[in-house]
């Protein structure tokens, strides 16, 4: 049976192999084709403006906008409209056609490039790109060719039919996705880099070529990771520049007695917009998920109607907007399909998008009008309280620059063992608890940095502190992820050690979209080593490709909080529980006769009478039970 789409760019594709009939996400198979369509013409028009460089014309910011608009678009869970889909392929056809009569040398172009030439004789898609352009069909005519074009094999992840070569160009083209969400995010603070948009746009053109190797991909993929660090800079930058550093902050998670809009996503400078609208108005302004950093900013925690942080990670949104009663803003992905008693109070703007919302429109840059979502919050009750308190974030570069002396006292004391970098993305999957049970399980001498939507699932545990250093610390977004980077470069250099690796961190790291893979590539590009990745690794890595993540870079999934305990404390986990007279399989002999000598009367009555040996006493429970053919279970029983 043929695939009416096929869809696995996210961590919960069906299988971990691939959407095929409608995605987990909720996008129809119509909506995915339309996704690959515009990824595919933008591909055109990337090699259009690269070849246009090359012959050292320039490319306008508008353009670097659009493309880099339309990538961040297809990107999971920003935008389920159909038509804003059908119009901006139209859009980018018609741009790319304008700008190839700039063109001076028009061979050697892709199909994806090209609209002036003979029919193509098995899709028919060239005449039809012909006649979309000089506008001789109507608007169901057209959108039935393009969807006809949008369902065919020359479109789409399975149009590369080497699995290998498949693999990487989608991995290069996830991380282009990620890395286009920094760059949006920079653009609407009047932050560009023209080095980072033809890089994006010449790497959509090398996509296409069917010469490149895959040792060109990997050393393309490893590239990618250094304009991702780039990128992450840039945003850096502008929300800095324009918001000040992160600082430490208490957020309030209880609500008030004001109506309220709730904004989710990322992008801060809609926030900032929003707040200066709904100043003296009496409508109160509360984060959701992603955007709850902004209460970090300076800048942005000066207005006092920034009330504090409704409910947690996107994937509860579908209950947390039904008590939220007033109006929410989704800025960027992280759209879950709403329901219908809360979809007419659900707006979106940006590269986010819902059939049936109100989308607010303005370019980045641009002056929004939120009217409408305001005097809708007028006429709203007040937040129904999900619950109270407050948690700390605020813990980006800066800051903990700031701390720098009191955190390296602490390591060189031993007061912090290890920091466990936890950064990345939340999901609906059970097998995600698993990062809650693995924080609670951190020896207390470990540090959490997190960034990203994954802290959802231990931010608002009681983990404590170390000398006054929380153990959770939040440096932000995931966009934030940058903090990360250079938190560990500082460490490595306040220490003096040669190698990022050397450093006392581990990374355990969840995935769910396409951040999180830029993020990862611009780990690999920094050197970072054995990064742990789940709930479970890509499903878009072949077998051949996981190996040379595995081979060259340590790269792993995760196992069971138990084994990755072992894995990652193996000695100073066994001793904090002989010291707590906790006794575990994996604990040496020797350990199991110190934490209790009486242990030795259980073990002699089992029979073993080598104890006295020091090579037995080095040997776990587990190892001298199978040594000594006894129940390990059942030994444990007796022990406890």
């Amino acid at each position: 049976m043929e695939n009416n789409m096929f869809c696995y760019q996210c961590q919960e594709t069906a299988g971990n192999k691939g959407c095929t009939k409608v995605g987990v996400c909720g996008k129809s198979a119509d909506l995915a084709n339309m996704q690959d369509l515009l990824i595919y013409v933008t591909k055109g028009l990337a090699e259009i403006t690269t070849k246009l460089r090359k012959e050292g014309k320039t490319i306008s910011k508008d353009v670097n906008h659009y493309i880099t608009l339309n990538l961040f678009t297809t990107i999971t869970n920003a935008n389920f409209d159909d038509e804003v889909f059908y119009t901006r392929v139209k859009e980018t056809l018609a741009m790319k056609n304008d700008l190839m009569k700039q063109l001076a040398d028009q061979t050697s172009l892709s199909e994806a490039a090209t609209c002036d030439v003979e029919e193509d004789k098995k899709s028919g898609f060239l005449a039809t790109l012909k006649t979309i352009v000089a506008g001789n069909n109507s608007g169901k005519e057209v959108n039935a060719m393009l969807k006809a074009k949008a369902e065919s094999k020359e479109v789409g992840v399975l149009a590369t039919e080497n699995e290998d070569v498949r693999s990487l160009r989608e991995l290069i083209t996830y991380g282009l996705k990620g890395l286009s969400a920094y760059s949006k995010h920079a653009n609407a603070l009047g932050y560009d880099n023209e080095e980072i948009d033809a890089f994006m746009q010449e790497t959509l053109m090398k996509l296409m070529d069917d010469s490149l190797t895959a040792d060109d991909l990997v050393a393309l993929t490893l590239e990618t990771g250094k304009v991702g660090v780039d990128g992450m800079a840039l945003l850096d930058t502008a929300n800095t520049t324009t918001y000040g550093n992160p600082e430490i902050t208490k957020v309030n998670i209880g609500v008030g007695k004001n109506p309220g809009i709730l904004v989710s996503g990322h992008d801060l400078a809609d926030l900032e917009q929003l707040l200066i609208q709904t100043e003296g108005t009496g409508v109160d302004v509360y984060t959701h998920s992603e955007m709850l950093p902004a209460h970090y900013y300076p800048q942005l925690k000066k207005y006092s109607h920034l009330v504090g942080n409704y409910g947690n990670a996107w994937w509860k949104q579908k209950e947390e907007f039904e008590s939220f009663n007033g109006p929410i803003l989704m800025t960027t992905n992280c759209i879950v399909p709403p329901k219908d008693s809360y979809k007419a109070r659900m707006f979106t703007t940006g590269a986010a998008g819902f059939a049936g919302c109100k989308h607010i429109e303005g370019e980045a840059g641009s002056k929004k009008d939120f009217s409408e979502i305001i005097a809708l919050a007028k006429t709203c009750a007040a937040p129904t309280e999900i619950e109270t308190g407050e948690i700390v974030g605020g813990f980006a570069h800066e800051q903990v620059f700031a701390l720098a002396d009191a955190v390296v006292d602490a390591v060189k004391s031993g007061a912090i063992k290890k920091f466990v970098v936890m950064a990345g993305c939340d999901g609906r999957a059970k097998t995600r608890n698993y990062y809650t049970d693995f924080a609670k399980a951190l020896p207390q001498d470990t540090v959490i940095l997190t960034a990203g939507c994954a802290k959802y699932k231990y931010n608002k545990l009681n983990l404590g502190d170390i000398g006054g250093i929380p153990r959770v610390l939040d440096a932000g977004q995931c966009n934030d992820s940058y903090s990360l980077a250079l938190i560990a470069l500082k460490l490595k250099e306040v220490f003096g050690l040669a190698d990022i690796n050397e450093l006392p961190i581990i990374y355990n790291i969840a995935w769910y979209e396409q951040k999180a893979v830029i993020v990862l590539l611009s780990l690999l590009y920094l050197g970072v080593k054995e990064i742990h990745l789940g709930p479970t690794l890509p499903g878009f890595l072949s077998p051949n490709v996981a190996k040379v993540l595995v081979d060259n870079f340590g790269i792993s999934g995760i196992s069971t909080v138990e084994e990755d305990m072992e894995l990652f404390f193996g000695e100073e986990v066994a001793a904090a529980k002989a010291e707590e007279g906790v006794i575990s399989k994996d604990m040496i002999i020797g350990d199991i006769l110190k934490a209790n000598p009486d242990n030795a009367n259980v073990l002699l009555a089992a029979g073993m009478h080598c104890l006295g040996c020091p090579s037995s006493q080095a040997e776990t429970l587990e190892e001298a039970c199978m040594v000594h053919g006894l129940d390990v279970e059942e030994l444990l029983a007796k022990l406890q």
